[in-house]
């Protein structure tokens, strides 16, 4: 994977839509500039050097544009998270977005046992997604989303495996607009990978923010 050149999805369910290429970003000729702008932005933010970072085909039946990245926190050889991040673009607007862009994420990391059990788990996890956008700043509306955990017990054959738990964040947001109609989609970017590194239990980027309470050392990350 490129680093800093992006990853993801959704319309929030939306995730498992019909995938276009990678360069298939709308309707085909040229793209609408409020669009193209928001995309641009993506392509050129700034990421910290842990995240590696790959456009993926985006999803074809959520918006007229679309443009998807996928990205895994890496240590060494092995992956401690990863995720998609979709932008929608619709220029005549969306009634449930409340605006013409939406944002669409899918975020999943391994868990100790004893964490997924936490009852309290799922809001924390929803708190985190809010704290990182308001964290940086942004200014959104109509959030949505599931929280999801999930653990697998191994039994006959494969015994032998120990029990696994997985934490699983799907949301979508709309960002508000600025100059143009344009939303300032590199700090949601930041903002999404800020989430993405707290759930893999990195340290917060900035020195002394207090603002990112990281996980624990969970269970074995996955072999990329």
């Amino acid at each position: 994977m490129a680093a800093a050149q992006g990853r993801l999805s959704d319309g929030a369910g939306g995730m498992d839509e019909p995938k276009g290429t990678e360069g298939d970003l709308g309707q085909g000729g040229a793209l609408p500039p409020p669009f193209r702008l928001a995309v641009e932005a993506l392509r050129n933010a700034r990421l910290r050097p842990q995240i590696e970072m790959d456009p993926t085909p985006p999803p074809k039946r959520l918006a007229p544009y679309a443009y998807a990245l996928e990205a895994a926190v890496v240590d060494g050889d092995e992956d401690l998270a990863d995720g998609r991040l979709v932008l929608l673009y619709d220029p005549a607007g969306h009634d449930a977005w409340r605006g013409s862009f939406r944002l669409v994420t899918l975020v999943r990391a391994d868990l100790e046992p004893e964490m997924a059990a936490d009852p309290l788990l799922p809001e924390v996890c929803w708190s985190w997604l809010t704290g990182a956008l308001s964290a940086r700043g942004l200014s959104y509306g109509e959030a949505s989303g599931t929280v999801t955990r999930a653990s697998s017990h191994y039994f006959g054959g494969l015994s032998e495996r120990p029990s696994a738990s997985q934490i699983e964040i799907r949301a979508s947001w709309t960002p508000r607009e600025g100059l143009g109609g344009v939303p300032d989609t590199a700090t949601h970017l930041v903002s999404w990978c800020d989430l993405l590194a707290q759930v893999a239990g990195l340290p917060p980027a900035a020195p002394g923010d207090a603002s990112v309470v990281t996980l624990p050392q969970r269970r074995g990350p996955q072999s990329r």
